[in-house]
């Protein structure tokens, strides 16, 4: 297997898996005894148990009467991790423990799997935020939402209110077939291939919170779309169901298997089948036992699907899917078609039915319970039905009465929520960043707004004579783990601190050139690392000005701003 390699443009080797004359702690290969202190507390006691004890002891005792095991591992099963302990800067991210890193506060996120958010459900979950999280919310790039300053004692009255709508924090973390992606347009959109909610519903119903995948060798992600835009970011994920027309068997999905990002990033592959409704929830739960059996686990650094398809390729795993999983081949399939459009559904669009969907954008997913009852209130006033939230930091407005689109729009934007945002307030997406992320070495949400608000101003002139005539995306990240896709961006920022004329302070490592098909790109690919160059948090509006005004000065005719970073002398990418 190959990748784009991220200095010079050309193929390289992808991720390499674990020796093969060692054990890999495959289960069916080398058998269920744990190689690490991570299996062995895994199979003690699972972390779906972990429940009970938060009800009944934890939220009762408080924060002391937890142990560390339930503290830093188990609870991430239901969506928990403590957050960062405030004042600590990002030059001691690496140097203190978890314990020194952690405050006496939780994130917790709440799965969407591609739920259609109700007004009812907005209120709950805006009363949540505004009760128990000091008024935090972000909309994160997997369709969660996020919280942070939760305290153990309110943790049974949240899932409380978030069961009475239909809502859970179930496997939102840990070693788990984590949060579904699926199209925010499912179901309402007039070029839908496909409407994967029925699918969604049917595999979290029937697996969310099953005992037999709730230990897997890491997290596990999932992305389901039937829309032409290709809005799930279907390359960077576990298990894809991408939606296509078979010429023979009609709508259906095309399987894609073994994307990632991190440190070792990794596009998926298209496995080659065909996937009919009636077959999908078994294919996908046959993946899903393919990487619970097979998934290598006495690293963890090498305990993610694709490190499994890297050894094995397409073929092979096809083979085992078919033959060990299902019992039974699966037809070849087409590929899908390029995407039609971007897939953040930013703008208004007409529906299937005659009404409209509005896709709106916060700054990077950044905001409060407050907005979210007021955006309930605000759906409901104008007969639209729900919300739903989007891979890219978005939001979109479904069933907005067509005659009263216009007035909808400017209601939206009262609530901060713009749906004609500039290109870079539409593109630019950021991770939690060290204000929260125990992980994260530089901050993030606020660098991005700033530099947002800087180059609307710096970069007008460009906008408005039309010769920035496609979006650059700007990804944000505060450690090298790429939770905001820093390698899929045009400009993907990596936080890290680097040295400036002898002092030390926040920065970033630059990636040029990435792109998904999500993003109107023609074909994904990775981005590529400019040798040497590093950028000041506090200079990052000066870099991206600088870099997007020489793409201008020097492309060729319908070059993209990926075509021509990957191609450009390192000069011009300083």
């Amino acid at each position: 297997m190959t990748v784009t390699d991220a200095t010079t443009g050309a193929a390289r080797p992808g991720p390499r898996p674990p020796r093969a004359d060692r054990s890999n702690g495959q289960w069916k290969v080398d058998g269920p005894a744990p190689l690490n202190g991570n299996e062995t507390w895994k199979q003690e006691d699972n972390g779906l148990n972990v429940r009970e004890r938060i009800e009944q002891i934890y939220s009762r005792e408080g924060f002391d009467s937890i142990p560390t095991q339930d503290l830093s591992g188990r609870f991430r099963w239901w969506g928990l991790y403590t957050q960062r302990r405030p004042g600590i800067d990002g030059g001691r991210t690496a140097q203190l423990s978890d314990d020194e890193l952690s405050d006496r506060y939780f994130m917790m996120r709440v799965r969407s799997d591609g739920q259609a958010l109700t007004p009812e459900r907005l209120r709950v979950l805006g009363g949540i935020s505004t009760d128990f999280a000091r008024d935090t919310a972000d909309i994160t790039d997997r369709q969660n939402l996020q919280y942070h300053w939760v305290g153990i004692e309110d943790v049974p009255e949240i899932w409380r209110r978030l069961e009475t709508v239909g809502l859970q924090t179930t496997e939102a973390c840990g070693d788990t077939p984590r949060g579904f992606l699926g199209s925010p347009v499912a179901g309402v959109a007039a070029d839908e291939i496909i409407d994967p909610t029925p699918l969604i519903a049917r595999i979290t119903e029937k697996y969310l919170g099953d005992l037999d995948l709730s230990n897997l060798p890491r997290k596990f992600k999932t992305a389901i779309t039937g829309h032409p835009s290709l809005d799930v970011v279907h390359e960077i994920n576990d298990i894809s169901l991408v939606g296509v027309v078979h010429p023979e068997l009609g709508p259906g999905y095309d399987l894609w298997v073994g994307g990632g990002l991190s440190t070792s990033p990794r596009l998926a592959e298209r496995i080659g089948v065909f996937v009919s409704e009636d077959v999908a929830v078994d294919v996908w739960h046959g993946v899903i036992s393919i990487f619970r059996d097979y998934g290598y686990r006495r690293l963890r650094n090498k305990a993610r699907l694709k490190f499994l398809l890297a050894e094995w390729g397409p073929v092979k795993f096809r083979e085992v899917l078919e033959t060990e999983y299902l019992g039974h081949p699966l037809p070849d399939g087409p590929p899908p078609a390029p995407a039609t459009g971007p897939g953040d559904h930013v703008g208004v669009h007409l529906q299937k039915d005659g009404r409209y969907y509005v896709g709106a954008a916060p700054t990077v997913g950044r905001i409060s319970g407050t907005l979210l009852t007021r955006l309930g209130d605000l759906v409901e006033s104008y007969g639209a039905s729900a919300v739903r939230l989007t891979a890219h930091q978005k939001l979109v407005v479904l069933d907005v009465p067509a005659d009263r689109v216009d007035d909808f729009v400017a209601d939206l934007e009262g609530l901060g929520l713009t749906a004609k945002p500039s290109p870079f307030r539409r593109t630019t997406m950021a991770c939690t960043g060290i204000e929260y992320c125990k992980l994260a070495i530089v901050e993030t949400k606020q660098t991005a707004t700033d530099a947002i608000a800087e180059l609307e101003t710096r970069l007008a002139d460009l906008v408005d004579d039309g010769s920035l005539d496609a979006p650059i995306l700007l990804n944000v990240n505060g450690c090298p783990n790429s939770c905001a896709r820093i390698q899929t961006a045009d400009i993907g920022l990596k936080g890290q601190i680097i040295t400036v004329d002898g002092v030390q302070q926040p920065g970033y490592q630059v990636h040029l050139g990435g792109g998904l098909a999500s993003y109107d790109r023609d074909e994904a690919g990775l981005g590529r690392t400019v040798r040497g160059l590093k950028v000041p948090a506090s200079a990052l509006p000066d870099y991206v000005e600088r870099v997007v005004r020489t793409y201008v000065a020097e492309r060729v005719d319908g070059e993209t701003f990926a075509e021509w970073s990957h191609r450009a002398d390192e000069g011009a990418l300083q």
